[in-house]
């Protein structure tokens, strides 16, 4: 008894030390302040809507639509090895998603008993294997740190997978045969209506997101200038899906539509307007089903997003505080970073991986980052070692993945990602 009061006499009082010397006023943490909640503002404004909605919409879909025994065969723990690990990392990769939206995903085909390794081989190459990241790496800062990201980013995304499965291969093991005593499921409608389905809203997911930067090439460009067509399209698709094959009643199809097409047309400048409608549409229509498979899957969605969402809000003002935004100061001086990540020994390769692991990198964004840091003196060893570490992790991801896996687990992803990648930058360093 007396040990559990001491416990809350200790917190309590590195609580109060934390608040008396709270160092308000100064102009450094004044300004931390500041810059924690310009980024979540900011992070608010791009990427909740726009990627979040979506993904927790997807991972609801995959928890609802996706029979059990098709995320077993491809992804459980018995599934042929080879199998599992291609699917995960192609899978993921399609997405080219930071490492806060590919969460829900993770969490849906995880939760569905996906096998541990083929799941955290999944987190991990969602934001890393970014094809368009990958292109504007070569573009920007050269061919050879280009290759050497997508091969590095590949090849750790199966590395990870095998090293969680081996580390906790008795819970797989036992997983394993957990799942060979359950009965086979049977699909509740043919494979390609879920693919058609769920793919339409991965095809939203990704063009109302494709970003473009000075330097994209003319194919990125000529995507990028029709991108709200092709997410319009990828909407037409995923309306058709739930009227034909899914139970919406083709008059709430028609009610979510004629706003949607309305704020198009009226405000064709912002087309957020019209994205947001329709997803609240949606969300308004599933949620008002008496029962079925409509209600479920907003039910399953809506039970993510409040897990995730207070956890990676909360991350995000952390990691504004602690690190500031592009550009900006936090807590931390960004000279002290420029001055830990020159020259290639293991420290240098080691601050850069778990310096960037930290940070919130929002997609294409570690590249203009890595440039200015290259111009102050980094070197190519830390700088490939920042770029496989900081996409596919952030402080706001791993608070996430700790609630889904469990603190042992997260600790573990987390030191392998930042492990091979001070490796793998330190041997490209001295290549």
């Amino acid at each position: 008894m007396w040990r559990s009061q001491w416990k809350w006499l200790t917190g309590l009082v590195g609580i109060f030390l934390i608040c008396y010397y709270l160092p308000v006023g100064t102009a450094r943490f004044n300004n931390a302040v500041l810059e924690s909640l310009e980024l979540v503002k900011w992070y608010a404004q791009e990427h909740v809507l726009l990627c979040l909605i979506p993904a927790f919409f997807i991972a609801g879909a995959i928890g609802v639509f996706v029979s059990q025994g098709a995320v077993m065969k491809y992804l459980g723990p018995k599934a042929k090895k080879w199998i599992a690990y291609l699917v995960a990392s192609v899978s993921g990769s399609i997405l080219a998603v930071c490492s806060c939206t590919i969460l829900p995903l993770f969490a849906g085909i995880y939760k569905m008993g996906a096998g541990l390794g083929p799941a955290s081989a999944f987190l991990y190459s969602g934001p890393a294997i970014n094809i368009m990241a990958i292109v504007l790496t070569a573009r920007v800062l050269g061919v050879e740190l280009g290759v050497a990201r997508a091969v590095g980013a590949i090849g750790l995304s199966v590395i990870i997978g095998l090293c969680m499965h081996l580390i906790f291969r008795k819970e797989e093991a036992e997983k394993a045969r957990l799942a060979a005593n359950e009965p086979e499921m049977e699909a509740g409608r043919p494979l390609w209506q879920n693919v058609v389905y769920i793919g339409s809203m991965v095809a939203i997911l990704v063009f109302a997101n494709f970003g473009k930067s000075e330097d994209s090439g003319a194919l990125w460009t000529a995507i990028w200038s029709i991108k709200w067509y092709l997410t319009s399209a990828s909407a037409l698709v995923l309306g058709f899906m739930l009227v034909k094959y899914y139970g919406l009643k083709l008059w709430k199809l028609l009610t979510i539509a004629v706003p949607v097409v309305a704020l198009a047309i009226l405000f064709p400048a912002n087309p957020l307007l019209a994205f947001t409608a329709g997803f609240l549409g949606i969300g308004i229509f599933t949620s008002t089903e008496k029962d079925g498979e409509l209600k479920s899957w907003f039910e399953t969605s809506w039970n993510f997003a409040k897990k995730i969402m207070p956890l990676l809000l909360f991350g995000v003002l952390i990691a504004g505080l602690l690190l500031g935004r592009v550009g900006y100061e936090g807590l931390i001086p960004s000279e002290y970073v420029e001055k830990s990540v020159g020259g290639n020994s293991l420290l240098s390769n080691f601050f850069a991986s778990f310096a960037g692991a930290f940070m919130y990198f929002a997609t294409l964004t570690e590249v203009p980052i890595l440039e200015g840091l290259i111009g102050s003196g980094m070197g190519k060893g830390p700088a490939l070692a920042l770029l496989l570490a900081g996409p596919a992790l952030s402080l706001p991801n791993m608070l996430v993945i700790n609630g889904v896996m469990g603190t042992k687990k997260t600790v573990v992803f987390v030191s392998l990602v930042v492990v091979f990648s001070t490796i793998l930058g330190f041997i490209y360093g001295s290549l």
